[in-house]
């Protein structure tokens, strides 16, 4: 599952973006409003990403909600539904994560929309999960395949150290995918090699390997 140490950047959006939301406790006419609940707010938030091309984030987001104990045990099997919706998808690179999440929301809220959700998903989660096991276990699978198949799995360390020892150069999905994370870091004091990454609005970064030593 993606690792929360390694959300350092990502969590800071986040939270750097709840900040600067518009106060929802007044209209502009003065009239109070309700501002809405911790639920309504984790889920809009995570949807602004995942629009945004963010799903990494979106999914740290999401992660948070859980966590809050404010939240009612539907809405949690029905953040966990998402959260392994997100985590199974093409830009979630979490496939192993995906799976643990479906069977917590039939484990813990076994009589709930969400769980049916789950059952209905979570065939299609294990078998890609099987499927890039296969690839990471063939022997006729190329470095660059298995580095893809682990990061897919959700697997990021393993993945990044097959990347360096066998000089893989990922594509650009994979790339944002590291700097969304907290992997790769736009940072021109830090050292080593640099990958060149164009984001989602088009600017482009030379992104370095984070040092969690600082």
């Amino acid at each position: 599952m993606l690792r929360p140490l390694l959300f350092a950047v990502a969590s800071a959006f986040v939270l750097s973006a709840c900040a600067s939301a518009p106060d929802s406790s007044s209209s502009s006419d003065g009239a109070e409003t309700q501002a809405p609940s911790p639920y309504a707010l984790g889920i809009k938030t995570a949807d602004e990403l995942v629009a945004a091309g963010n799903t990494p984030t979106a999914i740290q987001r999401l992660m948070q909600l859980v966590g809050d104990t404010s939240i009612t045990p539907v809405e949690r099997g029905e953040t966990l539904f998402k959260l392994g919706t997100l985590s199974a998808s093409p830009t979630g690179y979490d496939a192993e994560g995906a799976v643990e999440y479906f069977n917590e929301v039939l484990a813990g809220y076994p009589n709930t929309s969400a769980a049916k959700q789950a059952q209905a998903a979570l065939p299609g989660a294990e078998a890609t999960v099987t499927a890039h096991l296969a690839t990471v276990e063939s022997v006729n699978s190329s470095n660059s395949e298995k580095f893809l198949a682990l990061f897919k799995l959700g697997r990021h360390q393993e993945a990044i150290d097959v990347m360096v020892a066998n000089d893989i150069v990922p594509s650009n999905e994979e790339l944002l995918a590291m700097f969304q994370i907290g992997y790769l870091c736009d940072d021109s004091n830090l050292t080593g090699r640099a990958y060149s990454v164009t984001d989602r609005d088009g600017t482009v970064r030379n992104l370095r390997f984070c040092d969690f030593g600082k």
